[in-house]
């Protein structure tokens, strides 16, 4: 035994020579040797680390980690075997198991407990390849910046393989949980790229997509995809990021409860209920994000959604966690807050309060009676605690958060608004002087009064209020002019509002517009300030303001001479929330007059009735034009184009109303096409209210009557237009109405076939019917479209083949001889359109040749006294001549045809001598087919003969 062991040590010795000398295949071979002869395990232990060094230096990884394995059997935890198997599982990127934490730990605390080590490498019991630096660390660290480098270059890679990425991406999460240095390297290469973060958030979406055991990897979701999503991530003012990171989340929460992406999908409560601890976690982490100081408003935003996306599964039961968890008090929180630099611990958006009422609403939806009595106690309490306190602070969030409650779960502000004394506080909290809640107060009355009429007694209450303010002189200090003035635009509009009340024709502010003109112009300057102020909160007041004063035209003429204030409202159309776009609407109606002088605008009939303004409305408006062109070279229709993407089926009606205004005027038009407005257009005409689709579809019509279809209607959109314009064709529209669509019909069967046969196919019927009518301009202007569709050869023949009726019943009602201009010219224009179809399809004359009724139609024109009715009858014969050999043989057999023909071709008194010219040319073309005809006949006796030879 001694023996095999002294020629294993000599085996090795000889091994680590080769080894020195680089020659990794004969150490190797001499390495192998000892394992074999060595009976010590000690002894095999050391050479099996030995040959895995030479494996690792050789490239051999897969030989070196099975070597390492086997020495770590022997020697657990030695820190050398650990960090070569370390080195060999990251050259082999697995990952998972190189940078398991406990391993890794081990290598670092065991170097640097190890005193012994040394860098001397003299000591020949000491092999050169086993030397590992007791820097550690310092190796280490390098090594991971390089390697997250490379990750990170991987992971980001498009084109790479979606295996190796998600690989990647995983080693990145283990890599940031346990090594801090990592993950601030990862944050220093990421930097501020969001679209590298956002790469990465999407594939950590993937990895976790139907992946519960990988969505499940504590390492990976619990302590790093929420963290790293909800605190550093999603934490930006990045729409895209944060967007992405909401992907994210939801993405993980389908995981969990067995949902996916289809609109009907439901979470699986079986499988809610086996990770329900994870789920309330979940839960948890979003009401910690939505609560904390630092979250900026749009993340806020977005989680407050994602709650409310998911609120209403019954098997996650969030809307009674909520509650347990005090994640109500949490949205009560938010739902208190109001944009203002002197009141607001967190950070909020424009649309914060609406998406805080939203989520409200559903909760208080989706609990049953014993829960939603927890539900109101706890929102009374919180309102309670906050209108009792001595805090001015507190009881601005305390109207707040009921103007929030009113746009949400209004039954319980009504509790609130109903109860008697609450008018009272209103007026104690008024009386208190401070502005800002004066502020509060104004927009939680306008808020009443927009959506509920029955607080008959609040508003009787808040009018002494509003009018006080309303005639209130500016204040001695200067500092608060202008909260003074933006309180009193405030108090204006609510009264504005309040017209709809029979209580407000006793108030004197009600007089205003009638008989104090001056006042009037001081709340136009007053609105114009606030519109181009920065104070954003003030813009929408001055909007609502201007949309009840614009009624008035010499306000119109007078705001349109204001270039800023202008531009500030087409900014504004583009840019603010849905609260306030109905009155952006209603003011570009006002400018542009784009109201039916019988059909005013049913939010503001009451108050136009009112205060005596439909007499001013119905006035001559003068200026109209040049307000329509001041806004549409200002870029309202790019206003129009953002306003159209949002909003109620009543704001759509009002923005189809101004582009109808501005499309109306011919030079204006070329602004709309490039500005984007035909596709606005499109949706507009499609969706909405009746008279909003009728409004968009007379200005699409307008812009077909004089563009270039190509130009105002580009790709596949001049196929969809066709829909909504032939909505025009029908009965109820007027003539001109009809006629408008069927000319830019025709201007789009213009552009090529396919258009010719997609109308056909489609709207041929509407067409049709037009061409019956009793209106010769509608049938002629009906005709006229017809002729531009048959020029197609597949048209023209399915027209005379499927509806062969029709066709003779206008044939039969042209057959008339009179002497109104009117009637001969739609009789010119039929016999047009037979000349443009038996000129485009030999098939269709086929079938024209075969009516009985065509003959009759054809002598008809050939002998009518009119000259153009002659010429095309005579254009049609030749057409039909030249078209097929059957239809010429039959025509050659009509001999009343062939008699008129040659009557023509030989009249030498009649005016136009084009006639007799295609006459003649009739004449050849049988003489031709003569000619064919007695060819073939010779050819065929010529054949015979030959036979008979």
């Amino acid at each position: 035994m001694a023996e095999l062991d002294m020629a294993a040590q000599k085996w090795n010795e000889e091994g680590d020579k080769e080894f020195n000398n680089g020659n990794w295949s004969e150490a190797l071979s001499h390495y192998t040797k000892a394992i074999e002869l060595a009976t010590d395990d000690a002894e095999k232990g050391l050479y099996y680390d030995n040959r895995a060094a030479a494996y690792f230096e050789q490239g051999n990884y897969d030989e070196a980690i099975e070597d390492c394995n086997s020495v770590l059997k022997i020697f657990p935890n030695v820190p050398v075997t650990l960090f070569r198997r370390f080195l060999s599982l990251t050259e082999l990127e697995r990952f998972e198991e190189a940078f398991e934490k406990n391993e890794n730990e081990t290598i670092i605390s065991s170097y640097s407990n190890d005193t012994s080590c040394s860098n001397d490498t003299s000591d020949s019991n000491d092999s050169p390849h086993l030397y590992i630096p007791l820097q550690f660390r310092e190796i280490s660290d390098k090594y991971i910046k390089e390697k997250v480098s490379q990750i990170m270059d991987l992971a980001f890679n498009v084109s790479a393989d979606q295996e190796k990425r998600e690989n990647a991406v995983i080693t990145l999460l283990r890599l940031t949980r346990w090594r801090t240095d990592a993950y601030e390297f990862f944050i220093k290469k990421v930097g501020k790229d969001d679209e590298v973060i956002c790469s990465a958030i999407r594939i950590v979406a993937e990895l976790c997509k139907n992946n519960v055991s990988r969505t499940n990897c504590k390492s990976t979701m619990i302590n790093v995809v929420l963290p790293w999503c909800l605190m550093d991530i999603m934490n930006s003012k990045s729409t895209e990021r944060v967007n992405a990171s909401q992907y994210c989340l939801q993405i993980i929460l389908n995981t969990y409860s067995g949902m996916n992406d289809e609109p009907d999908s439901k979470p699986d409560e079986v499988l809610c209920e086996m990770h329900e601890e994870i789920i309330d976690k979940y839960l948890s982490s979003l009401l910690d994000k939505i609560e904390n100081e630092t979250t900026t408003g749009i993340a806020r935003d977005a989680l407050i959604e994602f709650i409310t996306r998911n609120i209403h599964y019954t098997a996650l039961n969030w809307a009674k966690k909520l509650i347990e968890f005090d994640g109500l008090l949490t949205l009560m929180e938010v739902a208190s807050q109001c944009q203002s630099e002197y009141c607001n611990s967190l950070d909020i958006t424009s649309s914060t309060q609406t998406i805080t009422s939203v989520c409200l609403t559903k909760i208080d939806e989706n609990l049953d009676e014993n829960d939603k009595k927890r539900f109101f106690n706890i929102i009374n309490k919180f309102i309670r605690k906050n209108l009792n306190s001595t805090d001015v602070e507190c009881h601005v969030n305390a109207i707040v958060a009921m103007i929030t409650l009113t746009f949400g779960p209004f039954n319980v502000a009504n509790t609130f608004i109903t109860e008697d004394g609450f008018d009272m506080i209103i007026v104690k909290f008024w009386n208190e002087n401070d502005l800002l809640l004066q502020k509060v107060i104004c927009e939680f009355i306008y808020v009443g009064v927009t959506k509920y009429d029955e607080f008959i007694m609040f508003i009787r209450e808040s009018l002494p209020i509003l009018e006080k303010l309303f005639y209130s002189e500016d204040p001695s200090n200067l500092d608060n002019l202008t909260s003074f003035k933006s309180i009193q635009v405030r108090a204006f509009v609510n009264i504005c509002k309040m017209s709809k009340f029979e209580e407000i024709k006793y108030f004197r502010a009600a007089c205003m517009f009638v008989d104090d003109e001056v006042r009037i112009f001081v709340w136009l300057e007053i609105c114009g300030q606030f519109l181009i102020s920065p104070q954003r909160d003030m813009r929408k007041w001055a909007v609502a303001g201007l949309s009840y004063l614009t009624f008035n035209p010499v306000v119109k003429n007078t705001l349109i001479e204001d270039r800023q204030a202008v531009e500030a409202i087409i900014e504004f159309a583009k840019t603010e929330n849905q609260s306030i776009l109905y009155q952006v609407d209603i003011l570009l109606v006002n400018l542009c007059s784009a109201y039916d002088k019988e059909d005013l605008i049913i939010e503001k009939k009451t108050f136009v009735d009112r205060f005596y303004l439909k007499e001013l409305i119905q006035v001559a408006d003068n200026n109209v034009r040049e307000r329509q062109r001041v806004l549409a070279h200002a870029g309202v229709t790019s206003a129009l184009v953002s306003l159209a993407k949002t909003g109620s089926e009543n704001s759509k009606e009002l923005i189809a109303r101004v582009f109808h205004a501005i499309c109306s005027r011919q030079e204006l038009r070329k602004i709309v096409i490039q500005e984007g407005g035909t596709e606005a257009l499109l949706l507009l005409a499609l969706n909405g209210t009746d008279k909003g689709k009728i409004d968009a579809t007379r200005a699409l019509v307008y812009l077909a009557l004089t563009t270039s279809p190509e130009v105002a209607f580009p790709g596949q959109i001049i196929t969809e237009v066709v829909q909504p314009i032939s909505h025009l064709l029908n009965p109820e529209r007027s003539i001109n109405e009809r006629c408008d669509a069927l000319t830019a019909l025709c201007n789009l069967a213009s552009v090529n076939n396919s258009i010719r046969e997609h109308i056909f196919k489609t709207k041929y019927e509407k067409i049709e019917r037009c061409m019956r009518d009793n209106d010769n301009q509608l049938k002629r202007t009906s005709i006229q479209l017809t002729n531009n569709l048959v020029s197609c050869r597949k048209v023209a023949f399915q027209l005379v083949e499927q509806r062969s009726d029709q066709l003779r019943e206008s044939m039969m009602s042209s057959m008339v001889d009179d002497t109104n201009e009117n009637i001969i010219y739609t009789k010119k224009e039929l016999a047009g359109m037979f000349v443009t179809l038996t000129a485009a399809s030999e098939e269709a004359c086929k079938k024209l040749i075969g009516w009985d009724f065509w003959l009759i139609y054809l002598r008809f024109l050939l002998n009518d006294r009119h000259n153009d009715l002659q010429h095309k009858g005579t254009e049609i014969t030749l057409n039909m001549m030249k078209s097929a050999k059957d239809v010429a043989v039959k025509l050659m057999e009509m001999d009343t045809i062939m008699e008129q023909v040659k009557a023509l071709s030989k009249n030498d008194t009649m005016q136009n001598k084009e006639i007799k010219k295609l006459a003649s040319l009739v004449l050849e073309a049988v003489a031709e087919w003569d000619n064919i005809e007695g060819n073939v006949e010779g050819n065929k006796s010529s054949d015979s003969t030959d036979n008979t030879d």
